[in-house]
């Protein structure tokens, strides 16, 4: 089995470990670009393609949602089978073909396939790039180096709106795919040239229905692995439900207009910022302390924000602060949540990564898109899915660690480690 180093700048291939924590990033950060720089357009997409249901516009982030959910499951085992490299290029092939693609569609029907095609290609980058890591890092050293990713990652949802609206300024909703693609493509040249094959000749497996059956009976039947990743699952659930009504919050709610990607901007920092602190505390303090006490958090302001809403519309500066909060708390969960569930199955990372992305993409995708449904016109609905995910989610985090929350487990190589 492959060495898993946990050396604060060893290099991975070729690549520096900057070098390699930047790529990665950029790989994940393309799914972030496909649905945050959209969003300013998401009203001029519904008027241009005579949809007439504001919450159907969601349709747009849902199909991709939907199509990334659904390919994750075959590109796990493909990467354990033939490496990360190849399924990694062909994916971003995908992806940016389906981008440019979109803006080209005349009705609504073949903009949501094209998302979807455009879904199943990003698949590869979410399932490979956590597969690179822990192919290289265990432990707090996977969490530590997921941390820094995430924080690179988070710099997509800062400026993409901005982007998004600033195509949409000097010129039309077409032009965001085009540039959605152009980076793509950016993206694609980087990896194809610098990426190196982390996984190793002697950890390969077949790519057979029973090997594929063993290795996903492995994942669901771990503890830690399932509980933690329906608990991710949950809590990405209330991630994508903000997403899905983000623009109709900010501008319908709130009437911010043109500003809307600024206060986008601002949240994402917080969880930017919060991710950046949990990679510099997470090694000293452990992934259980830091999320479990981060999950509880995150329930307590989102119950405040639904308590406060059933009285009538929480103002714009405290909605932002209460927002900004919780996820300040998400940056600390997200991460930490994911490299527990994968500790215990590095040997089969690739097929590990793809279901708990399956579960994680598709459950928390449709789980949003309800919420983002029930859209009221007011943030009710919203702030009643943050609390109830968040009370699921420690529930499931409770029975992982039977009743041990905020504990602190001995670091090790071979077993499940804190």
């Amino acid at each position: 089995m492959q060495q898993k180093t946990g050396h604060a700048s060893a290099p991975v291939g070729g690549l520096s470990r900057t070098e390699f924590i930047a790529l990665a990033a950029a790989l994940m950060s393309l799914n972030a670009l496909a649905i945050d720089i959209m969003l300013p357009g998401l009203q001029e997409i519904g008027a241009s393609l005579g949809v007439a249901n504001e919450n159907h516009r969601q349709y747009v982030v849902s199909a991709y949602f939907a199509g990334m959910g659904l390919a994750l499951l075959p590109y796990g085992p493909a990467s354990d089978r033939f490496g990360r490299r190849a399924p990694m290029i062909f994916g971003l092939v995908i992806y940016v073909i389906a981008a440019i693609g979109a803006a080209f569609a005349t009705s609504f029907e073949a903009l949501l396939a094209l998302r979807f095609i455009q879904g199943v290609g990003a698949a590869s980058t979410r399932v490979i790039a956590v597969s690179m890591v822990r192919d290289r890092f265990g432990g707090r050293q996977m969490a530590e180096t997921m941390s820094l990713i995430f924080m690179v990652f988070m710099v997509i949802p800062v400026i993409a709106p901005s982007i998004g609206q600033v195509m949409m300024l000097v010129g039309n909703w077409h032009f965001i795919f085009v540039s959605m693609g152009l980076i793509g493509a950016v993206i694609l040249a980087w990896a194809w040239m610098r990426m190196p094959e982390t996984l190793a000749p002697q950890d390969r497996r077949p790519f057979t229905l029973g090997s594929i059956g063993q290795a996903f009976s492995i994942v669901l039947s771990n503890r830690f692995s399932l509980l933690y990743t329906l608990a991710s699952t949950a809590v990405f659930g209330s991630l994508f439900a903000f997403i899905n009504s983000a623009q109709q919050v900010y501008v319908g709610i709130y009437g911010l207009g043109v500003w809307f990607p600024l206060i986008f901007a601002l949240i994402a920092g917080f969880m930017a910022i919060s991710s950046y602190l949990n990679s510099r505390f997470v090694v000293r303090f452990g992934m259980r302390p830091l999320s479990h006490t981060a999950l509880t958090g995150f329930a307590v302001v989102s119950g405040i924000w639904l308590v406060w809403s059933l009285f009538g519309e929480v103002p714009l500066v405290p909605f932002i602060i209460l927002f900004a909060l919780a996820m300040f708390q998400f940056g600390w969960i997200g991460s930490n949540f994911n490299a527990i569930a994968m500790e215990p199955l590095g040997h089969i990372a690739g097929s590990a990564s793809a279901v708990q992305g399956f579960i994680q993409t598709l459950g928390g995708g449709i789980v949003g898109a309800l919420i983002g449904q029930a859209f009221d016109g007011t943030t009710t609905p919203l702030a009643a899915g943050f609390f109830g995910l968040a009370v699921l989610a420690l529930c499931l985090v409770a029975i992982a660690e039977r009743g041990r929350l905020y504990r602190t487990t001995p670091q090790s190589t071979t077993s499940i480690n804190d």
